[in-house]
Formats: C-alpha cells, sequence, structure tokens
C-alpha cells in the first residue's frame, strides 16, 4: 500500500493544482478569461495551463464579462465543463444577467433537459490595498439567485477539494477565491485529486460556550480572536468555518447554536443584507429557545470599500474579540 504524497502549497497553488488535476482526468474541462493563457492569471492562478493542455484548453479571451460568462453557458449546455475566470470579483457585474437569469435559471426553465455544468473563479475581498473597485465582497448579491451555488474556501487543502468538487457539479458554481489569503500561508496538500463536498460546514476549534460563523479570509482572523478569548478568560469558542454559502448546511450551524447559545457572524462584505443577517434568522426562527445572548454581527461598513482605510474597514481580530466578549457578558 503506497502512501499519498502531499506538497506545501499556498491557496494559488491548490487552485491551480486543481485545475491541472481536473484538466488531466477530463478532457471535457477547459479554462476560459482574462490573461489566463500564457501569461497565467493576473494572480498565476491558471500558470502553466496553456504550456500543459494547449491554447484550445487554456486560453485568453476579450475584455467582456458577459461574453465569458455566455461562451461558458453555451460550452456547458453542450457537453464542456468550462472554469471561466473573472478577474476581480468587483467586474463580474457586467455578467450579473448571465449568472443570474442564464446560467442559474437553465436546468429549471428546460425542465432538466440542459444543465450548466461550469464553475465561475474570481478573487474577491480586501486585504491587498485594493481600493473600491478590487476589494468588494459580492456574495450575497449570489447567494439570493436559486440554482446557483456559492463556494467560499479559506485555506489550501479545502480550495483544492472544493474546487473539485465544483468542477463535477452537474450545476453552476460561483467560487470566491479571497485574494488575501493566496499567498498568507502553506499548508500539506495531498499531490492526486480529492473531492471535499459542497454544503459541508468545517468545525475550524471545537467549543460549547459561543460559536463564531465566518468563510473566507475572515476564517485566520476568527481563529485567533477564539483563541484570544480562551487565553484571557479560558472561555470555550467554536469557529465554524461555513464554506458553502448556498446551499448553505443548515442543519450544521443550527446545531452548532443550539449546542453554544449564543453566536458572532464575521463577514467583511458590509453590514447591511450581508451574508451574516441570513445566519441571525435562522437563530431566530429556529433556535431562538436556545439563545442566551443576542447574535453579534461583525462586518464591513455600509460604504464603498475605502483604500487608505482599508484596516479600519475590514473586520480584524480586535473587533471579533469585542463581539465574543459582549455576547458571553450578557
Amino acid at each position: 500500500m503506497t502512501t499519498a504524497t502531499k506538497t506545501k502549497m499556498t491557496l494559488v497553488q491548490a487552485v491551480n493544482d486543481s485545475l491541472k488535476c481536473a484538466m488531466r482526468a477530463d478532457d471535457s474541462v477547459l479554462v476560459l478569461g482574462e490573461d489566463v493563457g500564457p501569461k497565467g492569471g493576473v494572480f498565476l492562478a491558471t500558470d502553466g495551463l496553456t504550456a500543459e493542455f494547449g491554447e484550445e484548453r487554456c486560453f485568453d479571451t476579450p475584455l467582456s464579462e458577459d461574453g465569458i460568462i455566455g461562451v461558458g453557458i453555451g460550452m456547458a449546455m453542450n457537453g464542456m465543463k468550462p472554469v471561466c475566470e473573472i478577474q476581480f470579483q468587483d467586474f463580474i457585474f457586467p455578467a450579473f444577467d448571465q449568472i443570474v437569469s442564464e446560467a442559474a435559471k437553465m436546468r429549471y426553465r428546460s425542465g432538466g433537459q440542459y444543465t450548466v455544468p461550469m464553475v465561475i473563479r474570481t478573487p474577491y475581498g480586501g486585504g491587498i490595498r485594493g481600493g473600491l473597485y478590487h476589494s468588494q465582497s459580492g456574495e450575497a448579491y449570489f447567494c439570493h439567485t436559486p440554482g446557483l451555488k456559492v463556494v467560499v474556501p479559506s485555506n489550501p487543502y479545502d480550495a483544492k477539494g472544493l474546487l473539485a468538487a465544483a468542477i463535477a457539479d452537474p450545476d453552476p458554481v460561483l467560487f470566491l477565491e479571497p485574494k488575501a489569503l493566496y499567498r498568507s500561508s502553506k499548508m500539506e496538500v495531498p499531490d492526486e485529486e480529492y473531492i471535499i463536498p459542497l454544503s459541508k460546514v468545517a468545525t475550524v476549534i471545537d467549543g460549547d460556550e459561543l460559536v463564531v460563523f465566518c468563510y473566507g479570509a475572515m476564517v485566520p482572523v476568527c481563529t485567533k480572536a477564539a483563541e484570544r478569548v480562551k487565553e484571557s478568560r479560558g472561555a470555550s469558542i467554536r469557529v465554524v468555518d461555513l464554506r458553502t454559502l448556498m446551499p448553505l448546511d443548515e442543519e450544521a450551524v443550527l446545531d452548532a447554536i443550539r449546542e453554544c447559545g449564543r453566536v458572532v457572524t464575521v463577514h467583511e462584505a458590509p453590514r447591511f443584507c450581508g451574508f451574516g443577517a441570513e445566519i441571525s434568522a435562522l437563530a431566530a426562527e429556529h433556535a431562538i429557545e436556545y439563545l442566551e445572548a443576542p447574535v453579534k454581527r461583525v462586518t464591513g461598513f455600509d460604504t464603498p470599500f475605502p483604500n487608505t482605510l482599508e484596516h479600519y474597514y475590514m473586520p480584524d481580530t480586535r473587533r471579533v474579540v469585542d463581539a465574543i466578549e459582549e455576547a458571553l457578558d450578557f
């Protein structure tokens, strides 16, 4: 029996490796987008794909987001498995109608005759001082769309396995990659292809006095906050990485709420109608008798994403610690 080999990878390297594994295993998988070809993408997520698989399977497109997604939909409906890259999530909105009105609804409108097995990869969020046009977190727009899956990895291991699952899925998946974590750390990742099922949360730290729900770049922030609260007051804080926002693993979320009784939600998107509001609503509708304190939300602010004040806009360890302590002291 041979032991599976592993390689230390950053998150962006894990994305690249997942694409290579999928393309080697299935000739119908191809990659398209702006600068994804010989250049390898603005973050090098597609580095080496054109060299290995040729320009017919990894190719540059015009600067037209609606064109990229529209072509991807046509390919997916005709037996291919396209992985479309939108260079920054901020620029996905010219393709919004193609995503929410066409890709997400095709299975329903055709009575199951057609499906759209495509993945839309895009870097999202702050952390690189990109200012208001390169730092937005628009996940809530898409979570409001039935028929569309929304996935957000927070580490290299999950990134590879979740992307493999997204490519294998018969329906469209929006795969949001937290650019702040692209090269922030490394971890061992299996060299062979593997799948992490969608719509399954991951418990990063176990605890029973309060649960923090988070995803993407907020996972390491919340992990540090939980550790700091444990050191300062001995509190047992659970940190749950949601990983798939839509369809959400509601059963696991509610189990954590009932077991802990106190809840903090964290995301860097603006507060109003942010994803944390959905967690709050779930708690109020299905677990209110278990709550020992109001649900606390730690989020970005309801303003355009700032440049010089990025460090103030994005939730940090201090803000999460404050929310945890307020809930514990209620």
